[in-house]
């Protein structure tokens, strides 16, 4: 039988990934079965530090021939070569072109992979203006996965066809863009459940849409405006002004100009869609910005995610207005729309 997720692997590593790899990184990872990488969320390259592959909630190291081992003296050690060669690959030998993107710590590659950087920031004006002396690179694979919202679709959507304000909370790598990405589309195309709706997207970090030369390259329906590298706080009230969307989605809220803009969009009858690092409610208390909404329950529904028995798993949806929980693990509690 033919397993998808080594199909979509395969594609993704083929597509997007080996195309900024060295080619004795490419060797190395190659010499291990697709099998045993089909989890395979990140790929990490530490100066002086093994190569090590992070399989949802595990890592490996390997050696030169690719063969998975247990000691770090056995491991293949990543040079400052690896990663020079690795920058000069995602950058196409032009690392001046991506210096926005580095003052704010990483890059997106094509298919909307994000490769976090670390090294010596360059202060200025007490902001980062740039990264210089890379040491650390972190790939993290993006998958278009299809149907995973199915799920929550129906707690988001009422019998009228109203989507519902809902915060996606989630502590990282967790799968919450994944899950946005599908719910954007399944919005934006209707379902059983809605007709289909006009939705803006505020892709700050260019992950959502995974844009190229500003054109999406996931499938996020065919009502959906990107806006591209856009501030969100900014990005939210342009949509509103010009591209009368009926939902606004966005990723990683926690500035106070977004939570500025989130209000003015709710208070302008538009349905927002967004997400938070966190690892429960009981924490997002603890962070000023977004307390407010939560407190102000300008959100209808809370979906917690976890990575816990795999990454993307829905462990709970709460209505805000009661805390009432909805579904719980792999429990239906209650449809309430």
């Amino acid at each position: 039988m033919i397993d998808n997720k080594i199909i979509l692997l395969k594609k993704i590593l083929e597509e997007s990934i080996y195309p900024v790899l060295p080619v004795q990184i490419i060797t190395m990872i190659n010499a291990v079965p697709l099998e045993r990488l089909k989890d395979l969320t990140e790929i990490r390259l530490r100066i002086n530090q093994p190569l090590m592959l992070v399989l949802g909630n595990q890592d490996i190291i390997i050696n030169p021939l690719g063969k998975v081992v247990l000691e770090y003296n056995e491991a293949y050690l990543c040079s400052q070569d690896d990663i020079q060669r690795t920058l000069q690959l995602m950058s196409k030998n032009s690392l001046y072109a991506f210096e926005h993107q580095l003052k704010l710590g990483f890059l997106t590659i094509d298919g909307g992979h994000r490769i976090g950087l670390t090294g010596q920031a360059i202060i200025d004006a007490e902001k980062v203006k740039t990264l210089k002396s890379i040491n650390g690179l972190n790939i993290r694979l993006a998958r278009e996965v299809k149907g995973c919202a199915d799920q929550i679709i129906p707690y988001i959507i009422t019998k009228e066809g109203q989507v519902l304000n809902t915060l996606i909370v989630s502590p990282p790598r967790c799968g919450k863009t994944t899950i946005l990405r599908d719910l954007i589309r399944q919005i934006s195309m209707g379902s059983k459940m809605n007709k289909g709706l006009p939705v803006g997207v505020v892709d700050e970090r260019s992950e959502i849409a995974a844009c190229k030369s500003g054109i999406s390259t996931v499938d996020l329906g065919i009502r959906t405006d990107v806006l591209d590298s856009c501030p969100k706080a900014m990005g939210m009230l342009m949509l509103i002004r010009s591209m009368s969307p009926a939902v606004i989605a966005t990723d990683e809220l926690g500035r106070a100009e977004d939570i500025l803009a989130v209000r003015e969009a709710l208070n302008a009858g538009v349905s927002v869609i967004t997400t938070v690092h966190s690892k429960d409610l009981s924490e997002l208390l603890h962070r000023p910005n977004v307390r407010e909404l939560v407190e102000s329950k300008y959100f209808h529904r809370y979906i917690l995610l976890s990575d816990s028995p795999r990454i993307g798993t829905i462990k709970k949806i709460i209505d805000s207005s009661n805390n009432k929980i909805l579904w719980e693990g792999a429990k239906n509690v209650e449809i309430n729309r």
